[in-house]
C-alpha cells in the first residue's frame, strides 16, 4: 500500500549522496559547488528528521503489533493495544507534518531582507506611523536574535520618517517579514489633533531578499555613483563630510542612496547590497509574471498596492485583510511581542491554500 512517507525515500538517498559528495576533496576544495550542497542539504534536512522519527515510530509499531498479537499477560497486552494508539496516532500526525513540509517553499525564504517603509497619505501623522512600523519590525527582529541595522532614512517633521530602510539579518528573516508586503493603514486620534478627531493614516512596506553578489552580476561600468553631503540627522560629521552614496543602475534606471553611516566607503556597500536586492527583485517579479493567477494571488506575493492590515487605535484591534482576522492588543503587537502570532496565522493560511492546490 502506497503511502506519503514513500516520497521520502528518495529524499534520503539524496541526501546520503550529498554527504558523500561533501567528503571528496576535489569538491570541498570547489567554494560555489561546496556551497550549492550544503545549500541543497540544509533544504532536506527537516524531511531528513521526520524520515528518522517515521523509522522509529515504525519499529515501536511493529514490536507493539507482535506484542498484542503474541497474547500473554492481559495487562501487557492492555498497556500494548494503548501504546498502539498513541504510536498509530503519532504517525498520523508525522503525515500531516510531511504533507506541509513537501509543499512547494519559496526559494527566498532563508534568506535575509532589506525592509523599506514610506510613509503614505496622511502627512506628519504617516511619517509618524512609517516611525512605529520600523520600531516593530525592529522588535520583532531582537526577540527573533536577528540583526538589525539602517541602511537609509528620511526623518520627518514630528520624529518621524518619510522613508526608512533596515537591513535585518537572521536564520528564516524572508519566510516571516515577506507577509508584511503592502499597504499598512492606521486609525487613530493624532497627537497634534486638538479635537478628538480619528485620522487614517497609510505606510507601504517593501520587503526584497538579499541577494549575493554572485547571484546578481553588476557590471561597474553601467552605474553613476555620486557622493554628496548627507542630510537629516548624524551629527555634525554627517553635514561637514561627503559621505553620502547615490548610484544609478543606468540600464534599468533603479536609484538607491545610502547616508546613515559616517563612512563613505559603508554607505557605499549598503546601496550595492540595496541595488542588488532591487535588481533580484525585478528578476523575481519577471519569474513570478510566469506563474499561474492562482499562485500569484498567494499571500507570499501580496502586491506594495494591495492594502494589507488595518490597525485601528480607538478599538485596540488590528484587522488583517488578507485572512479576515482581528488582533487585539495593539501596544503589545507594535512592541514586537504579539507580531507572531498574526505572522502564524497568515503561515496556517497560506500553508492550507498550498495543501488545497496540490491535493485538487
Amino acid at each position: 500500500m502506497s503511502s506519503i512517507f514513500d516520497k521520502l525515500d528518495s529524499l534520503v538517498k539524496r541526501n546520503e549522496e550529498i554527504e558523500s559528495e561533501m567528503g571528496r576533496p576535489e569538491v570541498a576544495a570547489d567554494f560555489e559547488q561546496i556551497q550549492a550542497l550544503a545549500k541543497e542539504r540544509a533544504g532536506l534536512e527537516d524531511l531528513v528528521e521526520i524520515a528518522n522519527r517515521h523509522q522509529s515510530l515504525l519499529h515501536e509499531q511493529g514490536d507493539l503489533n507482535a506484542l498484542v498479537t503474541e497474547g500473554g499477560d492481559p495487562e501487557i497486552v492492555q498497556m500494548a493495544r494503548e501504546e498502539l494508539e498513541s504510536v498509530e496516532e503519532k504517525l498520523e500526525d508525522l503525515a500531516q507534518e510531511l504533507r506541509l513540509a513537501l509543499l512547494p517553499r519559496d526559494p527566498n525564504d532563508e534568506r535575509d531582507v532589506i525592509v523599506e517603509i514610506r510613509a503614505g497619505t496622511g502627512g506628519q501623522e504617516a511619517g509618524l506611523f512609517a516611525s512605529d512600523l520600523a520600531r516593530l519590525y525592529t522588535r520583532y527582529a531582537q526577540l527573533q536574535h536577528w540583526r538589525v541595522d539602517v541602511m537609509d532614512s528620511n526623518p520627518s517633521d514630528l520624529g518621524g520618517y518619510n522613508k526608512i530602510v533596515l537591513e535585518i539579518q537572521g536564520k528564516g528573516a524572508f519566510s516571516r517579514l515577506k507577509f508584511e508586503r503592502g499597504v499598512h493603514r492606521v486609525q487613530r486620534v493624532p497627537e497634534t489633533e486638538g479635537q478628538g478627531r480619528i485620522h487614517t493614516s497609510t505606510a507601504t512596506v517593501a520587503v526584497l531578499p538579499q541577494a549575493d553578489e554572485v547571484e546578481v552580476k553588476i557590471n561597474q561600468d553601467e552605474l553613476r555613483i555620486d557622493i554628496f553631503h548627507a542630510g537629516g540627522h548624524g551629527g555634525q560629521n554627517v553635514n561637514k563630510v561627503a559621505t553620502a552614496v547615490r548610484i544609478v543602475h543606468e540600464p534599468t534606471g533603479l536609484v538607491v542612496v545610502c547616508q546613515d553611516e559616517r563612512s563613505q566607503h559603508k554607505n557605499k556597500q549598503k546601496a550595492m547590497a540595496m541595488l542588488r536586492a532591487r535588481l533580484f527583485e525585478a528578476e523575481q517579479e519577471r519569474h513570478d509574471a510566469e506563474i499561474s493567477q492562482n499562485r500569484r494571488s498567494q499571500v507570499g506575493t501580496a502586491e506594495r498596492s494591495e492594502k494589507i492590515r488595518t490597525y485601528n487605535y480607538p478599538q485596540d484591534r488590528i484587522t488583517d485583510h488578507r485572512i479576515s482576522s482581528s488582533f487585539h492588543g495593539i501596544p503589545g503587537i507594535m512592541d514586537g511581542q504579539g507580531l507572531n502570532d498574526i505572522i502564524g496565522s497568515l503561515v496556517a493560511w497560506e500553508q492550507g491554500k498550498l495543501l488545497e492546490e496540490v491535493t485538487a
